[in-house]
């Protein structure tokens, strides 16, 4: 089989048409529909379904699909390998983080990593869906939970502790809730049932309150922490938020300081494998110097 071919039909299964694949590998469409037009009669097979509005993989487009995937993500780890053994603070660094953490924490710190490592390229995806390390989905991770992954190493960095807030023009308007009952009588905010969440528990608040979840008017839903923090800001409700939000957001204050979730565990992880790599070994040594610059 063709490993070009290959190539640019794994592509085009990836990006559902070969508009957006030609993108993608810098290639005109045209070209990318010949390349799999020839693939398709060499096999003797069609992999694709073509409709107007794209492309759907046959029942053999997805057998090959699911092959190139593993062939491409192996070679993607090897890769890594031969580029770590280099043992240089250089090249490409892909890093996943809760986005949350990356967006009120990580990124504004990157600037002294640049300074130390303007060879390092890195590339921040910030998701609270779980990558696959192993698949090189991502190099390393800064997880909210223990991993039990065998493969993978795990660094604990530092626990953040939240509370109970509410922006003090929220509290001002609707009064401050003096016992775990009132909390009820007050609009409170968390995240929709089955939906990634950035760490485990994160409904705490509802739970602690007693809230009925599935009847309450006061209740507003969101799948991100940070649209939460936000919306706690602009005085919508209560919210359980970490600490070190609270501490650089001046409007916001913590309420019921007794009242406290157990605090959120967070950890740097990477594949056993890439435990020699200069990039990862730098970036692990930034996170701790940044984690010492805030009291999470």
């Amino acid at each position: 089989m063709d490993w070009d071919k290959l190539r640019i039909f794994h592509a085009v299964a990836d990006a559902g048409s070969f508009t957006h694949a030609g993108d993608t590998l810098n290639l005109s469409q045209s070209a990318v529909s010949r390349q799999i037009s020839t693939l398709e009669e060499s096999l003797g097979l069609p992999l694709f379904h073509r409709h107007a509005r794209g492309l759907v993989l046959t029942e053999e487009g997805e057998i090959l699909h699911k092959a190139a995937k593993k062939i491409f993500g192996q070679l993607a780890v090897i890769e890594g390998q031969l580029a770590d053994s280099r043992q240089l603070a250089e090249g490409a660094l892909k890093i996943t983080a809760a986005p949350f953490l990356g967006s009120t924490w990580l990124a504004p710190k990157l600037g002294s990593l640049r300074e130390k490592h303007p060879d390092v390229q890195l590339t921040l995806l910030l998701d609270d869906r779980i990558l696959n390390l192993s698949m090189r989905e991502a190099d390393a991770a800064v997880r909210l939970y223990k991993s039990e992954q065998p493969d993978l190493v795990q660094r604990h960095l530092t626990d953040i502790r939240f509370h109970v807030c509410a922006s003090k023009e929220y509290l001002a308007k609707h009064g401050t809730p003096k016992n775990v009952k009132e909390l009820r009588e007050h609009v409170l905010m968390g995240f929709p049932e089955n939906v990634p969440a950035p760490f485990a528990d994160s409904n705490w608040l509802f739970r602690v309150s007693g809230v009925d979840v599935s009847s309450s008017s006061n209740i507003i839903m969101m799948n991100s922490l940070y649209g939460i923090y936000e919306a706690v800001q602009a005085g919508v409700g209560l919210a359980s938020l970490p600490d070190y939000l609270v501490r650089q957001t001046p409007g916001i204050k913590a309420i019921l300081p007794d009242l406290e979730r157990s605090p959120v565990g967070m950890y740097f992880v990477y594949p056993e494998e890439r435990k020699h790599s200069k990039r990862i070994a730098v970036f692990r040594d930034f996170l701790l110097e940044s984690i010492e610059e805030t009291k999470f």
